[in-house]
């Protein structure tokens, strides 16, 4: 049986999470919070997180490995189509995830100030900061403890893919184009490639790297020696005749030749 709570993690426990989550394709998304990890620890960045009422389920600081959670991954996290980096909080009065009806007599809200539908979007959508900067992507440093990462997200079914492709490099993210129908296949993102996100991040992180080089199609290769190979010899040396001094035609087989 998989486990809500990563082993080995650190936990801290946020006091309100995003809800039950909707059910549908398992995924990861990544964020980059636009901090130093060598000045930053996890548990440091996933506090303030918590405070601003951003919690994600993961926060990872590469360079040590050190790891905390805030959120099981069978509930629905905070952290996104909110502001990026540590700073800024989530729009406020939100406590589950999804529409919220207006009191009688009182207007809807608006978009912004719901907590995204996004966050609760499939069976899993775990939500993984990196205690990193967007235009310093973090695959390009140490990735301590990645595989534990990636090894507990393998137990619940979040396949090895980017059906969007490599995020953009900073500072294009916000542009980036954001598809519901890649959404919906499931697999790994970035925050930039979230529907209704405008985060800049992770960067143009490798994503081979994170979870692996794509298994490359097999090439048929024929057998050296064969009578296929011979003719297309024969053939290529016929095709020298003419060039040769008069009385002198070149060789038309193989036959012969040392």
């Amino acid at each position: 049986m998989s486990d809500a709570w990563m082993p080995g993690a650190g936990y801290l426990r946020t006091v309100a999470d995003g809800g039950q989550l909707k059910g549908g394709a398992p995924r990861a998304v990544w964020q980059a919070l636009g901090a130093d990890p060598r000045m930053v620890s996890a548990r440091s960045a996933a506090q303030r997180l918590e405070q601003l009422g951003r919690p994600c389920h993961l926060v990872w600081n590469p360079l040590c490995g050190e790891i905390v959670q805030l959120v099981p991954i069978v509930r629905a996290a905070r952290s996104l189509c909110c502001p990026e980096g540590l700073e800024q909080p989530a729009p406020a009065a939100v406590e589950e995830a999804g529409p919220i009806a207006p009191p009688a007599g009182q207007p809807a809200a608006p978009a912004a100030a719901r907590l995204a539908e996004v966050n609760a979007e499939g069976r899993v959508c775990a939500q993984i900061c990196v205690v990193a900067f967007a235009w310093e992507p973090f695959t390009s440093g140490p990735m301590a403890d990645l595989q534990a990462i990636m090894s507990w997200l393998d137990s619940w079914g979040v396949p090895r893919r980017w059906p969007a492709g490599r995020p953009a490099a900073f500072p294009l993210g916000h542009a980036a184009y954001r598809s519901r129908r890649l959404w919906a296949r499931g697999g790994h993102f970035g925050a930039s490639q979230v529907p209704g996100s405008m985060a800049d991040g992770p960067g143009s992180v490798d994503v081979e790297m994170l979870t692996g080089r794509a298994t490359p199609h097999p090439i048929e290769l024929r057998q050296a020696g064969s009578d296929s190979d011979a003719q297309d010899a024969s053939a290529s040396l016929a095709a020298l005749d003419g060039i040769f001094a008069p009385g002198e035609p070149a060789a038309t087989s193989l036959s012969g030749i040392s």
